[in-house]
């Protein structure tokens, strides 16, 4: 059941449900809703699908003033406290509690299909996250039993670690021919031009003098 000061949250609300006092089952067979007075409900009012904790509440209560007329503590759905007939999907039975325990079994209607619907998923729904809570709290108590990696040091135990270090490659300076650099020129002034050739012939003058010749007349 619910524990005292939980939070109560709303699953689903109808406006319109009808409840039908049902007879007595004969046997194990399902429940047949055509066996109730469809036409003549006893009591018409609305529906609240509450949730607190675990536990989920259908509670019956008047249109007008909210005020409680039967309520159905549901610990798990399918279930005893919400079962559906076998001949439609609009109907179920529904087992109410007093505040003393004493229960007893209705038969609850929607007029509308959709209703029927929406307060079919909303009970799965709530199953649904309940069983996955419980799931999660197994898994959480449950001891580890998967084996551990041990990546410690055994006594006596060494590594050696090998930090290779990058070398810088020294760019090569460019050389002239022969493997000597090349001297900058003067500032301001000019190359010399290489020297000229010196003759080893000396010029000698011609014999006789002038090499001017005379006209004879």
């Amino acid at each position: 059941m619910a524990t005292e000061g939980e939070y109560e949250s709303v699953l689903c609300v109808k406006p319109d449900v009808n409840v039908y006092r049902i007879p007595p089952r004969s046997s194990n067979r399902g429940v047949r809703a055509a066996d109730w007075k469809l036409d003549a409900p006893d009591w018409t009012g609305r529906m609240r699908v509450t949730a607190r904790g675990k536990v989920a509440y259908v509670k019956l209560e008047d249109k007008i003033s909210g005020e409680l007329f039967a309520q159905a503590p549901v610990d798990e759905y399918p279930g005893i406290a919400v079962e559906t007939v076998s001949d439609s999907s609009r109907y179920f039975v529904l087992r109410i509690q007093d505040d003393s325990g004493r229960s007893a079994f209705i038969g609850i209607g929607f007029g509308d299909r959709g209703d029927s619907f929406d307060f079919n998923v909303a009970l799965q729904d709530h199953f649904k996250w309940v069983k996955q809570d419980i799931e999660i709290s197994k898994q959480a108590q449950a001891p580890d039993s998967t084996p551990k990696l041990d990546l410690g040091f055994k006594e006596g135990q060494t590594i050696t670690l090998n930090i290779g270090q990058s070398k810088k490659r020294e760019k090569a300076r460019p050389q002239g021919s022969g493997g000597f650099g090349l001297l900058p020129p003067p500032p301001g002034g000019k190359l010399a031009p290489p020297p000229s050739k010196s003759s080893n012939h000396n010029t000698q003058p011609s014999a006789g003098g002038s090499d001017t010749g005379l006209l004879r007349l």
